[in-house]
């Protein structure tokens, strides 16, 4: 009695690492989000965004690299624009070199 919900948390457990991991984060965080709370944890791996393969810009005035959705440069302040296309980059991937 209860071992079934203990394969439950598991398998929910297992699936929402796998996708966390697949998605750049931590195996072991969601994981652990997936066992303690089954359905929202998978739900909420599913919805996560990975920032990871996000396109990048330069901030104009303090060349601080920042994603290209940011509208105020964290560093500096000033308002970011909408930049030609010739200047926004993808991030380089973890496997790839340069």
């Amino acid at each position: 009695m209860g071992y079934e919900w203990v394969v439950i948390a598991v398998s929910f457990g297992l699936a929402t690492g796998i996708i966390g991991r697949s998605k750049g984060g931590s195996f072991w965080i969601w994981f652990a989000i997936g066992t303690v709370i089954p359905l929202l944890g998978l739900i909420a791996v599913i919805l996560f965004r990975n920032e990871v393969n996000e396109p990048e810009r330069q901030c104009p005035q303090c060349r601080k690299v920042v994603k290209l959705y940011v509208q105020v440069c964290p560093r500096c302040g000033t308002e970011l624009y909408l930049p030609d296309p010739s200047e926004v980059r993808m991030p380089p991937r973890p496997g790839d070199r340069p």
